[in-house]
């Protein structure tokens, strides 16, 4: 089973704390989707020809696309691929781009997941972010596209200095109470080079509180918890039956392709990223030329990948799938944050608990392996 991704790199504005490729012009749009179907075309054997369960859409903001746009590359992906009969298609969309027809142009085009990107239903915080939709925009959103769609996820931010913990409860509470199935909850990061960071850099905009993140998390894992939603991986709650079948093909490190420019593509012993620049992916996709990098894994740097993704999930780390070897020094490596109630080992699994999700990245860090040091004879 594998995945395609394809990156729709526009936006109306920059969020001030975003580092994803994007550009605000729409002007050479027509000519990046029929990159993007060529590029497809070009790539038809990278999967192997193994069979493709789920098609996402991020981006940058893909709802600004036409549907014509969003059937022409689904049928494009039918045609040069193996596609499941049953597969989960994912449109991210912003509020300001949904409307009924929106919706329902979506759903004939053959979407039928809608990542909604809401981040908070108060209009201090989104002013604060820099987004393109309000409040009302966001409440009035989530009301219509339920109406048409059924599994539907909703994007929050946490730990911002302008959200208040009563807040945070509201947002939560607002995103399930319209029957979400399921939520992506995101720590606000400060990302170099971006808006957010210039304006915390010149003290215009107060840095974000660590410990009032951590405080969010809890609080929020609480509150899922109770609601019935499963914690299946750091950032991400569901209903049963309703995990993001996409996303979870990278933590279990199955294949995907990315398409377009700044996409990542992974076929289990390599990855490569294309060019982050709408022009020069263009220009060289009309030449039959795909602009990209390449890094072959070592096993070791495959390991790790694996530490990394299973620790952030339900299931956590499998000590079966790792060698003897490994496995043993996994557990005694594990054994220090095992012992702090970070982590626990169930049927030969090892897991964080609640407070370990706090520390989930320094954890894994931790659990790493070195390259063999090469021997010179």
């Amino acid at each position: 089973m594998a995945g395609i991704y394809i990156h729709i790199p526009f936006c109306k504005q920059a969020c001030s704390y975003c580092n994803f490729h994007f550009a605000t012009s729409l002007r050479r749009k027509n000519e990046l989707v029929a990159a993007l179907l060529s590029e497809m075309g070009l790539r038809k054997d990278y999967l192997d020809d193994e069979l493709v369960e789920t098609i996402y859409f991020g981006g940058g903001t893909p709802s600004l696309l036409a549907s014509n746009d969003h059937r022409a590359l689904i049928e494009k992906i039918y045609s040069a691929f193996k596609v499941s009969h049953d597969p989960e298609i994912t449109l991210e969309t912003n509020p300001d781009d949904i409307s009924d027809d929106k919706l329902r142009e979506w759903k004939e085009a053959g979407i039928n997941r809608l990542s909604l990107g809401v981040q908070s239903f108060f209009e201090e915080d989104l002013k604060w972010m820099n987004r393109a939709h309000n409040a009302e925009q966001a409440a009035n959103s989530l009301r219509a596209a339920v109406k048409q769609f059924h599994n539907i996820t909703v994007d929050l931010i946490y730990g911002t200095p302008v959200l208040t913990n009563e807040k945070w409860k509201t947002n939560v509470e607002r995103a399930m109470k319209d029957g979400v199935v399921h939520l992506s909850c995101y720590a606000l990061t400060v990302e170099p080079k971006t808006p957010l960071h210039k304006s915390i850099k010149e003290q215009k905009t107060a840095d974000i509180n660590p410990d009032k993140q951590s405080e969010q998390f809890l609080l929020l894992m609480e509150w899922m918890e109770e609601a019935g939603y499963q914690h299946y991986e750091i950032s991400n709650f569901a209903r049963p039956g309703f995990r993001s079948r996409h996303n979870s093909s990278y933590w279990q490190g199955k294949k995907y392709l990315g398409i377009g420019p700044s996409a990542h593509s992974f076929n289990g012993s390599a990855r490569q990223w294309n060019i982050s620049n709408n022009n020069i992916y263009i220009e060289s996709i009309k030449k039959e030329a795909i602009p990209f990098e390449k890094e072959v894994l070592t096993t070791t740097q495959k390991l790790n990948e694996y530490i990394m993704t299973s620790l952030r999930t339900i299931e956590g780390l499998d000590l079966n799938r790792v060698e003897d070897v490994n496995s043993h020094k996994l557990r005694t490596a594990s054994r220090k944050f095992i012992e702090r109630a970070l982590m626990a080992e169930e049927n030969g699994h090892l897991k964080l608990t609640r407070q370990g999700r706090l520390l989930a990245d320094g954890i894994a860090a931790e659990l790493f392996f070195e390259e063999p040091k090469m021997i010179i004879s």
